[in-house]
C-alpha cells in the first residue's frame, strides 16, 4: 500500500461556508451558527483508492481582511486550491463572487499555478428555478479551473461529489506521473 498526502487550501471571503463545507465532508455535520475562523485550521480526511491510502489535509484559511498578513504561510505546499463563494442573492453573494479573481491572484502568488476549483456554496438558499438557470459554468471553464461545483454545506448537495472528484484527480495525476518515471 502506497501513501499519498495532499494539502488542499480552501479560501474565500468570510461567511461563505468554507468551514461548513469541510465539516460536512469530513464529519458529515453542519453547524447552523457562524463561528469565525481565526487564522486557519485544518482537517484530515482519509480514503483508500486502488489499495493506496490517500490523506487529504484540508486547510481552512480565514477570509477576513484581518488575516491577509498571515495567509501566505498557510498556502505553502498546497497541491490544489478551492475558492468558495456564496450563491446568496445579497451583498455577501455579490462581493464573494467578485473576489474570486482576487483569491486566484493570491493563490498564484503564493502557490504558483496549482489546480484551482470553484465551489458555489449555499445552494439551499437559492430558489431551485434560479439555480437551474445558474450559468457561470462556461465562464469558469474559460478560465481553466479544474472544476466548478454547486454545493450546499447544509444539505450536503454536491459536497461529496466535489471533494471526491478532486481526490480522484490528484491520485490519478500522481499515479500517472510515477508510472512515467
Amino acid at each position: 500500500m502506497r501513501k499519498f498526502n495532499f494539502k488542499i487550501s480552501v479560501v474565500g471571503d468570510g461567511q461563505v461556508g468554507k468551514t461548513s463545507l469541510i465539516k460536512k465532508f469530513t464529519q458529515g455535520s453542519f453547524r447552523k451558527d457562524y463561528v469565525k475562523t481565526i487564522g486557519a485550521q485544518f482537517s484530515l480526511y482519509d480514503k483508500i483508492i486502488e489499495g493506496d491510502k490517500i490523506r487529504l489535509i484540508l486547510w481552512d484559511i480565514a477570509g477576513q481582511d484581518d488575516f491577509t498578513f498571515i495567509r501566505p504561510s498557510f498556502f505553502k505546499n498546497s497541491k490544489v486550491a478551492i475558492i468558495v463563494y456564496s450563491l446568496e442573492e445579497n451583498k455577501l453573494g455579490e462581493e464573494s463572487f467578485k473576489h474570486i479573481s482576487d483569491w486566484c491572484e493570491e493563490i498564484i502568488e503564493y502557490c504558483g499555478n496549482i489546480p484551482t476549483v470553484i465551489f458555489a456554496n449555499k445552494a439551499d438558499l437559492i430558489d431551485e428555478a434560479n439555480l437551474a438557470n445558474f450559468n457561470n459554468q462556461q465562464m469558469f471553464n474559460e478560465k481553466k479551473y479544474l472544476g466548478f461545483y454547486i454545493t450546499s454545506a447544509k444539505t450536503g448537495k454536491g459536497v461529496h461529489k466535489a471533494f471526491n472528484t478532486i481526490i480522484d484527480k490528484l491520485y490519478h495525476d500522481v499515479k500517472a506521473l510515477s508510472a512515467e518515471l
